[in-house]
């Protein structure tokens, strides 16, 4: 098999990857009264996995992609404020309002890479954020965004207080653009990426269009990422300064380390882990639950390359070893 074709069946479907969706549909039968975090833990996965197709697979590092998951929040908060209140049509434009921003910056900001690229990044969310801070007319500034609502989901399926339409909306929206990343990087265009991750130089030379193909990934990432907000808009039915936080950019970064970078499952691993942890960790203490994060960031990078993800495939190797030398 050519490294090409390896790279195109790298992330092929495993009938194993059903147990992870099962698992995400019991949980809205098993725990009705958990479903609030639990919608929080699958948008935070679907924003994850934005970041995971332009950090993990096309080489971007970013620390500022709550740029456009704020974005996609105050857009569909404020179309829902002015009376466009379907959520699906809604959740698309605010994607459209981020995949905008990345489309227009794009080009010059990725000539950019390594830790000038992080800074910048960081000095457009920041940039945004004081605008939006600013803008309190429009945005509400530290009250943020509230008294606004939504119509029934396909107009059949009303929001309620427990959660139910709230996680099962969110779940499809991530059921949805995880089908989508898969098709991207399984293509020869997710090979060209994962080509210019590892030498950029090295692909120019062979006549790729390197900021091209970055420029497409990284409005398709922002684009999701705009979605994910949006539907965080949706489910919370408030929108505050936050989203545009580097507290936002930083957390989803530590998801992604903790899941397993360029793994796909790694944003929807590392996502749940990372929330449920903070909940519970911070209910036992509130002032040093970021201990724990920390420990595990460590168990993470130190015994596995490939965050949790890795660290699964080298005890699923070990075994396979094992195995091979006991056979006569």
């Amino acid at each position: 098999m050519t490294a090409r074709s390896e790279l195109l069946e790298r992330h092929s479907y495993n009938p194993i990857e059903a147990l992870y969706w099962l698992l995400l549909i019991g949980t809205f039968f098993a725990f009705p009264n958990y479903l609030s975090i639990a919608t929080t833990v699958v948008i935070m996965a679907l924003f994850a996995l934005s970041l995971d197709l332009v950090l993990g697979f096309a080489g971007i590092v970013t620390l500022g992609h709550a740029a456009y998951f704020g974005i996609g929040a105050y857009t569909a908060a404020l179309l829902a404020s002015g009376g466009w209140r379907e959520p699906i049509i809604d959740a698309v434009l605010a994607g459209l309002a981020s995949a905008g921003l990345a489309l227009m910056i794009g080009p010059a900001l990725l000539l950019l890479d390594g830790l000038p690229l992080i800074m910048v990044t960081m000095a457009v969310s920041a940039i945004l954020f004081e605008a939006a801070n600013k803008a309190s007319w429009l945005t509400g500034g530290d009250d943020g965004l509230r008294d606004f609502s939504f119509l029934p989901v396909f107009g059949l399926f009303p929001w309620s207080v427990y959660g139910q339409t709230s996680y099962l909306y969110a779940l499809g929206w991530l059921a949805l653009l995880f089908v989508l990343v898969r098709r991207v990087v399984s293509s020869p265009f997710g090979v060209a990426l994962q080509g210019i991750r590892e030498n950029r130089a090295r692909m120019r030379l062979i006549g790729s269009p390197v900021i091209g193909h970055l420029v497409r990934a990284y409005t398709l990432s922002a684009f999701m990422a705009g979605i994910a907000g949006a539907v965080h808009a949706q489910t919370n039915k408030f929108v505050s300064l936050e989203v545009l936080g580097i507290d936002t950019s930083v957390d989803v970064v530590v998801m992604l380390v903790l899941g397993g970078i360029g793994r796909l499952y790694g944003a929807l691993i590392g996502a749940p882990i990372y929330i449920l942890v903070k909940h519970f960790a911070a209910e036992w203490n509130p002032y040093h639950w970021m201990f724990i994060i920390g420990a595990l960031l460590i168990v993470a990078v130190r015994f596995g390359y490939g965050g949790l993800l890795g660290i699964l495939g080298r005890i699923e190797a070990w075994f396979a070893r094992a195995r091979g030398t006991r056979k006569p």
